[in-house]
C-alpha cells in the first residue's frame, strides 16, 4: 500500500499538473486519470483485507466504513453549502480529497472501534508490518515533499494542505508519543 501510496503522491506531482496545460484531449485525459489507477489498487487491497478477515474484524471494518462515509458526507454537504451561497469559493479540484479525506476519517474509526471491542489498536508492526513511527515518517516525508513542490509551483492552496496535513501528522505523533511513554514501564536505577 505504500508503494501505491507514493506513486499515487509522485503521479499527484509531476505529471497530474501537465493535464491543465495539454491541448491534446487523449494525453488530457489520461493525465488527469492517471492518479486514480494507484487508488483503484488500494480499493482493491482494502477490499482483500475485509473478505480475508474473521467476523469480528469484519464488524469493525464496516462500521469504520459506515463512519467515514458518515464524515466525508457531512463535511462535503456542508462544504457544498458554502459554496453554493459564496461564503467560500471552491473548484473542482477539491474533489480530489474526498478519498483521501474517506481514508483518514475510515482508519480513525476502526482504530475507535477496534479499541471499543478491546483489540489493539496500536498499529505497531506486530502484524508483520510496518511499524507505526515508519508509516509516520514516511508520511512526514510525503508531507513534505507536497509542500515544496506546492512552493514551487507558487500554490497557496496546497501549501495550505500541506501546512494543515504536516500539523495533524506532527499532533498525531506527539500523542502516540505520549501514550507510548505513559505504557512503558518504568526501568528501576540500578
Amino acid at each position: 500500500m505504500i508503494l501505491a501510496m507514493l506513486l499515487y503522491v509522485a503521479v499527484m506531482l509531476l505529471a497530474w499538473p501537465l493535464a491543465r496545460g495539454t491541448t491534446s484531449l487523449p494525453l488530457k485525459i489520461l493525465l488527469a486519470l492517471l492518479p486514480a489507477l494507484p487508488m483503484l489498487y488500494v480499493i482493491g487491497l482494502m477490499v482483500r483485507r475485509v473478505r480475508d478477515s474473521d467476523e469480528l474484524q469484519q464488524r469493525t471494518h464496516l462500521i469504520a466504513l459506515g463512519a467515514s462515509t458518515a464524515v466525508v458526507g457531512v463535511a462535503s454537504l456542508v462544504g457544498g453549502f458554502l459554496a453554493a451561497s459564496g461564503v467560500v469559493h471552491l473548484d473542482g479540484s477539491i474533489l480530489t480529497w474526498v478519498f483521501p479525506m474517506m481514508l483518514i476519517s475510515y482508519y480513525a474509526a476502526q482504530w475507535w472501534v477496534a479499541r471499543h471491542y478491546g483489540n489493539d489498536p496500536s498499529c505497531d508492526g506486530s502484524d508483520g508490518g510496518i511499524p507505526l513511527r515508519w508509516r509516520l515518517l514516511i508520511l512526514a516525508v510525503l508531507t513534505g515533499l507536497g509542500a515544496w513542490f506546492a512552493y514551487l509551483r507558487h500554490d497557496a492552496l496546497d501549501i495550505g494542505m500541506a501546512i494543515g496535513m504536516g500539523v495533524s501528522v506532527a499532533c498525531f505523533a506527539l500523542v502516540r508519543g505520549f501514550i507510548y511513554l505513559r505504557r512503558s514501564p518504568v526501568q528501576p536505577d540500578r
